[in-house]
């Protein structure tokens, strides 16, 4: 399982990002964007999971990063024009 960090363009997403990370069974919380992370909102959501859950029809998502062992982050989807 790895740990992943989605940020969104508004709070709205975030809180339905969580609530699909949750309907698929992964534990997910809703939470203030790390520092070194920039988002729109300033919410994000942190979830683990076996691979990144992206739903092509969420497009409320700004960015998607995984969280390495280390404490850095490597980015793994970023929406168009940012």
């Amino acid at each position: 399982m790895n740990t992943y960090i989605a940020t969104f363009f508004m709070h709205f997403g975030s809180i339905r990002y969580e609530r699909l990370c949750k309907s698929k069974g992964y534990q997910a919380r809703t939470m203030p964007v790390p520092r070194n992370l920039s988002s729109s909102c300033g919410t994000c959501v942190k979830y683990t999971a076996p691979e990144p859950l992206y739903d092509p029809a969420h497009d409320e998502m700004e960015t998607m990063v995984i969280c390495n062992d280390d404490g850095s982050y490597t980015t793994i989807y970023r929406a168009e024009g940012l």
